[in-house]
């Protein structure tokens, strides 16, 4: 399989298969939601439109990157959101990254959103696809993320049948800018960041479910696919 790994300034023509990770915070946030219970994450391409979405399903749960605003009832942060109750609800999330880089590549066949959290499921969903080549989408730091690299890495290494443990992955994210700037967030107590942010978006492989991207009517909207547990080798009898 050719695997190759773009900003989203650096997407020409569409692939066919593309994987856009954001670590810290859309998709880790995101996976988190599925787990609370949600059943769809509608993909805002601006905060006017999250708002106006909001405004025509008040049932519906707006969240944003940043600190919370009138409007909106959550933030992009997986540790404020894991205590949310989301059973059969629709979210809608818009942030600076994830959700445009997602956008971005909507008319690709297949579409799948990531972070550690979910990459084992997710590589197994390349693999299953049987297509000759995949696109990972580095949406931080406008392609240079060091955590989405590393998360990106780690996912092609799966697909690639690499059982090596996400350890080295996790250490690069974890020295990313992106993980300083969280922890400096919470040192100065700024509302838009959990304390414990940085360490959610770090656990490799938590959820058994890829997330799937597609157009439902006008939307873009992302859906939890459940993925069977990878088998483990035999353990040898002592």
């Amino acid at each position: 399989m050719d695997v190759s790994s773009l900003g989203i300034a650096e997407l020409g023509e569409t692939p066919a298969v593309a994987v856009v990770v954001d670590v810290m915070r859309a998709f880790t946030t995101a996976a988190w939601a599925f787990a609370q219970g949600a059943e769809r994450i509608v993909l805002a391409r601006s905060l006017d439109e999250a708002l106006a979405l909001k405004a025509r399903h008040p049932e519906w749960v707006a969240l944003k990157d940043g600190a919370s605003a009138p409007g909106f009832d959550a933030v992009n942060s997986p540790g404020f959101l894991r205590s949310a109750e989301l059973g059969g609800r629709t979210v809608v999330q818009k942030t600076t990254a994830g959700t445009v880089g997602a956008l971005a590549v909507e008319d690709a066949p297949l579409v799948l959103c990531a972070g550690f959290v979910v990459a084992e499921a997710t590589a197994q969903v390349v693999r299953g696809c049987g297509s000759p080549s995949v696109t990972f989408v580095v949406t931080g730091d406008d392609g240079r993320a060091e955590e989405d690299l590393a998360c990106a890495e780690y996912i092609a290494g799966r697909v690639a049948g690499d059982e090596a443990p996400p350890d080295a992955f996790l250490r690069r994210a974890a020295a990313s800018r992106a993980a300083a700037g969280l922890a400096e967030g919470v040192r100065q107590g700024y509302r838009g960041v959990h304390p414990d942010d940085v360490a959610l978006c770090l656990e490799a492989d938590r959820f058994p479910y890829a997330m799937v991207a597609r157009r439902e009517g006008p939307l873009m909207v992302l859906r939890a696919r459940p993925v069977p547990a990878a088998p483990r080798p035999a353990t040898a009898p002592c």
